[in-house]
This record gives C-alpha cells, sequence and structure tokens, in this order.
C-alpha cells in the first residue's frame, strides 16, 4: 500500500476520515442475544490481544493490522467503518425500524429515496446481492482474500405449497451455481426449513413430537427415523393438551417438505457442497431438528456429514441435546454436523414462557450462555479430534473463537481439517475472520442475498430481535481505524 501513488486530495480525505473515527464518541457497548442466524455477540473488554490468551497459547493475532487486512482495499475499510459507525448508533437503528415499519414506506416517492439509501449503505454491507450472479462476484472476493462463503437465500416464511416449492428451486439454482465459482469457495448452502414447510404445519409437528416425549406410547403413523430431539431438562411447556393427530392433507404437505429437502440433500451430494440448516424459536423448532436429523440419517458423505443442524447455546438445554443427537448418530453410523451459534430468540422466548407461566428456556446470564458455547464447542472439538463429527463455530465473540482455536490445537486438530469450522455474519467480525484466517483455520462469512425488497423482512426482524448487535462492532471499529491509520501515516511519509 505505502508503494502506490495516492494524490493529495486522498491524504486528505484519509487524514480527515482517520481523524473523525479516531475521536467519535464511544458507544457503550450492550450485552444482549444476537444470531448468526446467529450468534449472541457481545463486545470484548478491549484489551491487549497478548492478554486474551496467555502468551505460550497465542493463536490469533490481532496486534498486526497490516497483516491482519491484507488484500482488503482501503475504499473498503472506509466504508466499512462508515457503515458500523453508523450501525453502532441505537437510536438510528431504531428509526430505521419504525421507518421501514411505517406508512410512510407506502408513498413511492419516499419509499424509492429510502430503500436506495439502505441498498447502498448496509443492504450492500451486509448482504451479498440481489441474485446468483452478484453472490458469484462476493464470494470470488471473498475467495481471493481466504475466506469462504455460506450461501444464504433470504427468503421469508413460506405460506403454502406454491411458495415452498418455488423456495425449493431457488435452493436447488444455490447449490448449482456452485460450480461455476473457484473450487472450494462455498463451504455451505443454508437452507431454512420454514422456507421448504409453514410455520403452522411446524408448530402441529412439534407439539405432536413433544407430546410423543411425554408419553412413548402415543402413535406417530407419519414420523421417519430420526436422532433424539430431547432431553430431560428440555422445555415441553408449548404442549399443554395433547394435540390432535395430523390431517390427511397435513400428512401430505409434510411429506412434501421432506421430499423437498431430500432434493435438495441430493444435489448437494451430487456437488460436493454442504448444507446447513438455520434453527428458529422454540415453538417450531423440534419439527426442524426433527425433518433434518431424518434427512442426514438417509444422505452423508462416507465419514463426513453432508447435513448440519443448528444448536443454539443460550438455551439451557443444548449441551444435553447435542451430546444425545451426537452419541445416537454414532450408534447408527452416522456421521453428524452441527453449527454452533448463542441463539436469535430470546426476547420472543422470555415472553413466550412468561405468558405460559414458565420459567425462559434461556440461560440466567449472558456469562451462562458464553459458558455453555465454550463447552458445546469443547465436546465437539474433541469428537472430531477423536475422528467422529463435525462443526462450525459460529460466533463473534473473540475470547470463544480464541479459545476454540487453542483447543483445536491442544487436541491436535490440523488447522485446515474440513471438519472444524469458523464461520461470522458477512460485513461483521472482520478482525475475527482475518485473525482466524491467518492463523490457519477455514473460515466462512454468512452470506444472505435476494432483491432489497424481499430481503429487508429478514433483515428487519434480525435487527428487532439482535437489539444492540450492531453496536458491538466496536473491537472492529478500532482495529479498521488503526490500520487506516498505518495506511495514511506510510502513504504520507
Amino acid at each position: 500500500m505505502a508503494n502506490k501513488v495516492v494524490c493529495p486530495k486522498v491524504f486528505r480525505d484519509l487524514r480527515c476520515f482517520t481523524r473523525r473515527l479516531n475521536t467519535a464518541p464511544t458507544v457503550t457497548p450492550m450485552n444482549f442475544t444476537g444470531n448468526h442466524d446467529a450468534t449472541i455477540v457481545t463486545t470484548p473488554t478491549l484489551l491487549p490481544a497478548d492478554q486474551l490468551v496467555s502468551p505460550e497459547k497465542k493463536v490469533i493475532n490481532f496486534d498486526d493490522v497490516k497483516e491482519l487486512f491484507t488484500g482488503v482495499s482501503t475504499s473498503k475499510l472506509i466504508r466499512s467503518s462508515l457503515t458500523l459507525q453508523m450501525a453502532s448508533i441505537e437510536p438510528m437503528v431504531d428509526l430505521g425500524i419504525w421507518v421501514m415499519n411505517s406508512k410512510l414506506m407506502h408513498m413511492p416517492i419516499f419509499r424509492e429515496v429510502i430503500m436506495g439509501f439502505v441498498k447502498n449503505t448496509f443492504y450492500e454491507h451486509f448482504c451479498a446481492g440481489k441474485d446468483l450472479a452478484e453472490v458469484r462476484r462476493t464470494v470470488t472476493k471473498l475467495s481471493n482474500v481466504g475466506l469462504k462463503g455460506m450461501l444464504d437465500y433470504g427468503v421469508e416464511h413460506a405460506t403454502e405449497n406454491e411458495s415452498c416449492d418455488q423456495s425449493m428451486k431457488v435452493f436447488l439454482q444455490t447449490a448449482e451455481s456452485t460450480k461455476s465459482l473457484p473450487s472450494s469457495s462455498v463451504s455451505f448452502v443454508v437452507v431454512k426449513v420454514t422456507a421448504l414447510c409453514t410455520p403452522r404445519l411446524l408448530k402441529r409437528v412439534s407439539d405432536l413430537l413433544r407430546w410423543e416425549h411425554k408419553n412413548p406410547s402415543f402413535n406417530l403413523p407419519w414420523k421417519h427415523k430420526a436422532l433424539p430431539l430431547f432431553a430431560d431438562s428440555s422445555p415441553l411447556y408449548h404442549t399443554t393438551e395433547k394435540p390432535e393427530p395430523l390431517t390427511v392433507e397435513e400428512e401430505r404437505d409434510l411429506q412434501l417438505a421432506h421430499d423437498r429437502l431430500m432434493k435438495i440433500c441430493k444435489k448437494c451430494l451430487e456437488l460436493d457442497v454442504e448444507l446447513l440448516i438455520d434453527a428458529e424459536d422454540t415453538s417450531i423448532q423440534p419439527a426442524i431438528d426433527y425433518i433434518a436429523y431424518s434427512a442426514a440419517i438417509k444422505y452423508h458423505k462416507d465419514d463426513h456429514p453432508l447435513i448440519f443442524g443448528t444448536i443454539q447455546a443460550y438455551l439451557k438445554d443444548s449441551k444435553e441435546r447435542m451430546v444425545i443427537a451426537k452419541r445416537a448418530a454414532e450408534k447408527m453410523g452416522v456421521p453428524m454436523g452441527f453449527k454452533l451459534v448463542r441463539g436469535a430468540y430470546m426476547v420472543s422466548e422470555k415472553q413466550l414462557a412468561s405468558s405460559l407461566g414458565f420459567k425462559s428456556p434461556i440461560h440466567d446470564s449472558i456469562e451462562q450462555t458464553h459458558a455453555c458455547f465454550n463447552s458445546c464447542a469443547e465436546f465437539m472439538i474433541e469428537e472430531i479430534a477423536n475422528g467422529s463429527g463435525a462443526v462450525v463455530l459460529a460466533t463473534h465473540n473473540i475470547q470463544s473463537g480464541k479459545l476454540a482455536a487453542s483447543k483445536a490445537i491442544d487436541f491436535g486438530i490440523r488447522k485446515d481439517s474440513e471438519k472444524l469450522q469458523f464461520a461470522q455474519l458477512y460485513g461483521m467480525a472482520e478482525g475475527l475472520s482475518f485473525g482466524l484466517r491467518n492463523a490457519g483455520f477455514q473460515v466462512s462469512k454468512y452470506l444472505p442475498f435476494g432483491p432489497v425488497e424481499q430481503v429487508m423482512p429478514y433483515l428487519i426482524r434480525r435487527a428487532e430481535e439482535n437489539r444492540g448487535l450492531l453496536s458491538t462492532s466496536a473491537f472492529d471499529r478500532r482495529l479498521m481505524r488503526k490500520e487506516l491509520t498505518r495506511r495514511f501515516e506510510a502513504a504520507t511519509s
């Protein structure tokens, strides 16, 4: 960068920009539950990197920002810093959510202006593009800097079989698109079961599965072979009365949902690209796990999983459920993969449990959630070291990333192992992503895509659920400021 000729105007602009960043007011970070679809994200105490892990355990280096942001253009750093600075101001996020949900959006001129602003700022920063052609360009750029992409079609919840079929077609097209991308540039195709089966039916199926767990003699004639879905500590308060059996029409629709996922699995197996199943709230998660596990039993790649279910570590029963499912898969000779996140539905889960007169299914403190995530990660790392299973650690938390990386080395897992991967949201936790990449680990960015109008409701829901997510980018912004300052000083010296 220092060897490039930069015009005086660029010097002035960069000097002005870095001065503004360095004097910008600090936004107090919040402890909160966020998604990766989702990860609880908390801003780490901004200690020197060496103090996060003992020197002999130092795996990820955040000190050398030049090395950390190798391959990232100055313009990209500036745009990212500005966008994250805006997004870190929570009243601005609140205002944005209010505007997007207001009647003002029904006014054509106003809507055009707002959507234009969103597209050129937040959408471009956090989304991979409006279609697969734009996604290809984003994935190629990531591949050039040593990161992989997780392709996530930003579809809304399905309402009927026709929309489910349409979503399936896009998922199949997404998998097919990986053939034209650089080799090994895509780690996963992401699938939302709520796009293949209506949430209403998933709620019905979840109720029936919960009742079967309460009463094993309860007969579910439509049920396929699957892994255990519940632990002794799992919340069952959603289903207080014996549910009615599925109707003939509901059974047909459930089978159609199975068939859609099976078609996607078959395509991914042919293309050698893995499939990641996103998590939802506890009212419908049992049905999602059931559908995912039944598919995982049928489709896998020898000793490597094809399908990765999602475990949300903010749930009190998450570790127990993961261990039970993993052990059952071992007995069947089925390789099992998990994506581990912290969780996405803290507010709604607490409200639902409270309305029914029960305690929240979520850990009582952020520290307990951190401990659960780290414990689940260590369990899977040890399993991998023993030759069984695979995991994607989806986290923005610096301490969790460093701890998992150190544990992997302790257990003798190769850094380039496909069975241990890390992931962060596109546009977030860049320092952690590049730090893990520089340490030699497999790192992916979660890439939601789709037209602005289609993806916005999805992003609004994420913003509403993940209150404070964007205000936790202080660590990234500090690293970017440091690198921008270094580049300015190198260019002007």
